[in-house]
């Protein structure tokens, strides 16, 4: 075999390697896809409540939730409960929290596979003047794990699922929860604007009448210009009131995920949200942030595991072929790491400190949750006694005190001074009022929260 020949055959040999691991290697390609903005802000100007997969996405998601409410229809004005739906399908935190549990999935699906076969090859020239002057080498190596890393990795990644799972659970209790607080802002604010308004109009015909009895001398001017400046400054609050409106009604819509001129009809409400059984006991089992913790935590085992599991050496094994002068030698070789230098020391070290920290971060996390689930129920319980003492005592005291007024004008024996009063105490009243129950609407709404979603037994 002259040298022509032996390099010719040299060159298919890589060729054919090379070939090879590039078949191998191909199963996989890579395609570019940039950011389009434009598309993105017309895709979101353009979502419509009235998109039949919207319907299809929601009835899902009653199913998911174990609940159930009337029929999806927001062309009859959108509930709190039919909006907390909508906040599931079109909030962006939450689109986000499912592409990371998404991915964590995809991670769990391909982890513990064995590590990719190394081919290595070695071409020498040899300066002798020999007659076969190249020396061919091919090792293919294959890693056996012995250790049971591979199995290590595989629970890791498990858990590193479920707890990705948690925390897009959570993240859907806090967007449901962020919704009635918006929604309770809204309506309260909303309340708010209106009885102003109802008391700016009680005082416009007031102020034609007082204005008329000071023409005539049957009342002091002085007494009749209190209807008109009581009167503008209502009015003037009114527009600021207004506007609060128009603001809660926009962080309500961002609230839901919904771009700010999506037609919608909102239904006020200042429901309280239904008390869970369990009190704080529930806390432990039912509350979604502790839920995740202890996924994170089953997450510093599982690396522990792994880590521990890293210190055991895996086998190295593989063919091996040699060309040396013509000469052709097949064979076998192995290797093994001696673990007493390294031993993956700094590794296990970090890990079990992670899993220390994993452990405080949960009980830290309930101490937290049970002070502020005490605080929520005290402040609730005081709310609830305030609203009702409101609506049985004062809402009927100053409703008569404000028809006795009136009567008594009517029949010339009071004052325009105590009917303006008793009008003006009568709608604080009121507005004390509708920030009671929104308050304890709120109360109830933390404690629903901390609590968590029922459990299945629980589930009507």
């Amino acid at each position: 075999m002259d040298e022509s020949e032996t390099e010719e055959q040299l060159g298919r040999r890589v060729a054919s390697l090379a070939l090879a691991a590039a078949a191998l290697a191909s199963c996989q390609s890579y395609e570019p896809r940039s950011l389009d903005p434009a598309v993105h802000r017309e895709t979101w100007h353009g979502r419509s409540l009235a998109d039949g997969s919207l319907r299809e996405l929601v009835e899902r998601l009653e199913r998911d939730l174990g609940e159930r409410v009337a029929a999806f229809d927001p062309d009859d004005g959108l509930t709190l409960r039919e909006g907390q739906l909508v906040a599931l399908v079109f909030h962006p935190d939450l689109r986000l929290a499912r592409l990371r549990a998404e991915r964590a999935a995809a991670s769990a699906e391909h982890a513990g596979l064995w590590d990719d076969p190394e081919l290595a090859l070695t071409g020498l020239r040899i300066t002798e003047d020999v007659s076969d002057r190249w020396f061919l080498a091919a090792d293919l190596a294959f890693t056996v794990p012995l250790s049971g890393r591979l199995a290590a990795e595989r629970e890791h990644a498990d858990a590193a699922r479920l707890a990705a799972e948690r925390r897009a659970l959570e993240a859907e209790w806090d967007v449901l929860h962020a919704v009635r607080r918006a929604w309770v802002a809204w309506t309260s604010a909303l309340h708010r604007a209106d009885e102003t308004e109802r008391f700016a109009g009680a005082l416009d015909a007031l102020v034609e009448t007082t204005a008329r009895l000071a023409e005539t001398g049957e009342l002091p001017r002085t007494e009749a210009s209190l209807f008109a400046v009581e009167r503008a400054r209502r009015s003037n609050q009114l527009g600021r009131l207004r506007g609060e409106v128009a603001a809660a009604e926009q962080r309500l819509r961002a609230s839901m995920g919904l771009a700010p001129a999506v037609p919608v009809t909102l239904v006020p409400t200042l429901a309280v949200a239904e008390s869970e059984d369990g009190g704080m006991e529930a806390i432990a089992e039912r509350n979604p942030g502790l839920a995740r913790l202890r996924a994170e935590y089953e997450v510093a085992e599982a690396t522990l595991r792994r880590e521990i599991r890293k210190r055991y050496p895996d086998l190295t094994l593989g063919p091996s072929y040699e060309s040396d002068e013509g000469q052709s030698r097949i064979g076998l070789f192995g290797a093994i790491p001696l673990p007493f230098l390294n031993a993956n020391r700094r590794a296990i070290a970090e890990a079990r400190a992670g899993r220390e920290i994993a452990r405080a971060a949960y009980e830290a996390e309930y101490e937290s949750l049970a002070g502020r689930w005490s605080a929520a129920s005290a402040l609730a319980g005081a709310l609830e006694a305030q609203r009702a003492d409101v609506e049985r005592l004062l809402v009927p005291l100053v409703d008569r005190q404000v028809e006795d007024a009136l009567q008594l004008v009517q029949l010339g024996e009071g004052t325009s001074l105590v009917l303006l009063e008793s009008l003006t105490r009568a709608h604080e009243v009121k507005l004390d009022l509708i920030e009671t129950r929104a308050a304890e609407a709120l109360a109830r709404a933390e404690l629903a929260h901390l609590t968590g979603p029922p459990t299945e037994e629980e589930t009507p």
